[in-house]
């Protein structure tokens, strides 16, 4: 049971539903049902990829008694394997999606182009671009560009995708909407909320590489107060003018405030050292938190 478990968190089995669960409450929440079985598996599989890319490139960089890094080092070839598959189903359910939807595909306008690809760019360079006389640009490197990066992409993913894929299947433009806008404002500020809780983990090697995150910057406790608690709040308020605009009942209100709630909670236990363990399980989960109660809430009230 334990190693299925590190399985499913340290393979990144555990970002893949929560980019699931996310999606499906974003397109609850607009009123556009649920794209078919073939988004949803991409959706999966990418998120996947991407993120274990990413852990096994740097890995080298993780601390030895790290056990995220003792994992990855145990699982050298499955991982290789998994990822060499796990590519080849992508390539192959892009291909079929293209034939599939090509003539409205073909026809997008500029800003649907943009849509598409502004947020693989952003996470491409999040990672780094080498270059041959200054070496790898990343954006990873602007400590306090980090966190934002990251909600950036997995707003725009989870918010932005799912409508544009709803309107590619039903041979559409897409046209963002103001509502749609909010929800990406929620989403933005509170993944971004949960990085910069994660970049507090890092402390130690963030300071000694003298990269500048906010708790570097600004220490412990005024990231909380000052940088965690006001974002926190601002990824409030835009749900609550969605809200009130969409004339929410009590209940529904009740169920999307359970995350906020419960991300100052999680807010305040980060004055005292936590393992990696808590970051990984609990401030990641409550994006699947997230994604579970918005999804109740529209479909219970």
């Amino acid at each position: 049971m334990k190693n299925l478990a590190h399985g499913i968190i340290f393979g990144n089995y555990f970002y893949g539903l929560c980019a699931l669960a996310l999606s499906i409450e974003c397109s609850l929440q607009q009123k556009a049902g649920l794209n078919d079985i073939s988004f949803y598996v991409l959706l999966f599989l990418c998120t996947v990829v991407y993120y274990t890319k990413a852990y096994a490139d740097s890995e080298n960089e993780l601390h030895q008694n790290n056990p995220r890094s003792f994992w990855y080092a145990k699982h050298q070839q499955t991982i290789k394997l998994t990822q060499f598959f796990y590519l080849v189903c992508i390539i192959l359910l892009i291909a079929y999606l293209f034939l599939l939807y090509k003539i409205t595909i073909l026809a997008f306008s500029i800003s649907e182009i943009a849509f598409t690809a502004v947020f693989p760019l952003v996470g491409l360079f999040y990672y780094g671009i080498e270059r041959q006389q200054h070496g790898k640009f990343q954006f990873r490197q602007i400590g306090w560009l980090k966190p934002f990066c990251i909600g950036f992409c997995w707003a725009g993913v989870v918010t932005i995708y799912p409508m544009l894929y709803a309107s590619i299947s039903k041979a559409q433009h897409f046209h963002p909407s103001f509502f749609g806008s909010l929800l990406f404002i929620k989403n933005f500020m509170f993944i971004s909320v949960l990085s910069i809780m994660f970049d507090i983990k890092d402390y130690a090697s963030d300071y000694n590489n003298e990269l500048k995150t906010f708790v570097v910057k600004f220490g412990l406790r005024k990231t909380i107060f000052y940088i965690l608690i006001p974002l926190t709040t601002l990824g409030f308020a835009s749900f609550i003018t969605y809200a009130f605009s969409q004339n929410f009942s009590p209940g529904k209100i009740g169920l999307h405030l359970i995350p906020f709630l419960l991300i100052l909670t999680v807010s305040f236990s980060l004055q005292k050292r936590q393992s990696i363990f808590f970051y990984l399980i609990i401030i990641d989960g409550l994006m699947l938190i997230k994604g579970i109660c918005g999804s109740l809430a529209m479909l219970l009230f």
